[in-house]
């Protein structure tokens, strides 16, 4: 009797343990059409305040590049802080997250977004509304996602201070660079920032986040030797433990030539 009620015990432990696993997210739970897609290019101005291309160019062309790996485009909202002309009115932050937040609520399987933009070891650059801090950025990817799977890029100089913040075990945070390091290519003549193009570039031939993540890293690493680039900005990433399967095993799609 004792051997059976222990036997008992065990299988039931065993099931409790288990069990979380039989929660996380499947590939089959969260298909790219029905993922938000959320991307900001939060400056526009070099170090001494003149008007630059770069986070603008790294918008438009991410939402391209996102949607030609199987994101529905129509669940893409790319969007800017900076005036449409100099001098004049631009969209304020709020009105920005108010839209990736309905975005979120349209999109069941899970949400992607990506901020680009200047930054400091507080936080990131809001164009002329100052910094918002990683704690912020956290509370609000939890109010817009809460624990769909998440994918949250923060390309900005010292955004390595973003993860701690924001890593959870729904979510693969990628940053530019390590926090006390700077990234490159956000100046005058610079068509995009450096950890951006090696998305552009790494996309199209990543199998899934985990791939394009890696993949960037690498990239940036040989541009920043190939530019003589110093130091290196050492991009991070976290991956947490529910989402590690689904990101690995969720391909992109990609239409046939």
């Amino acid at each position: 009797m004792k051997l059976r009620r222990l036997f008992a015990v065990a299988l039931f432990l065993a099931a409790c343990w288990a069990g979380p696993a039989f929660a996380k997210p499947a590939v089959e739970d969260a298909p790219l059409k029905d993922w938000a897609v959320g991307i900001l290019a939060a400056d526009w101005r070099d170090s001494e305040g003149a008007p630059i291309d770069a986070f603008e160019n790294a918008r438009r062309d991410l939402a391209r590049g996102f949607a030609d790996v199987g994101f529905n485009p129509d669940n893409i909202t790319h969007m800017s802080l900076r005036p449409r002309e100099l001098g004049g009115i631009s969209l304020r932050s709020e009105e920005v997250f108010s839209a990736f937040g309905e975005l979120a609520a349209k999109a069941p399987a899970g949400c992607l977004f990506y901020f680009t933009s200047h930054g400091v070891p507080e936080g990131m650059v809001l164009g002329t509304e100052g910094l918002i801090s990683p704690r912020k950025l956290n509370g609000l990817i939890s109010q817009w996602c809460g624990q769909r799977p998440t994918v949250v890029v923060v390309s900005a100089c010292f955004s390595g201070v973003f993860v701690p913040e924001l890593a959870a075990p729904n979510r693969l945070v990628m940053t530019a660079a390590r926090p006390d390091r700077s990234s490159f290519g956000c100046g005058a003549g610079m068509i995009y920032p450096v950890f951006d193009q090696c998305v552009l570039d790494s996309l199209p031939g990543a199998d899934d986040f985990v791939h394009l993540s890696n993949m960037t890293r690498r990239c940036v690493a040989m541009e920043e030797r190939q530019q003589r680039l110093w130091p290196p900005s050492e991009p991070q990433s976290d991956l947490g433990a529910d989402v590690e399967d689904l990101l690995v095993f969720l391909d992109f799609e990609r239409s046939a030539p």
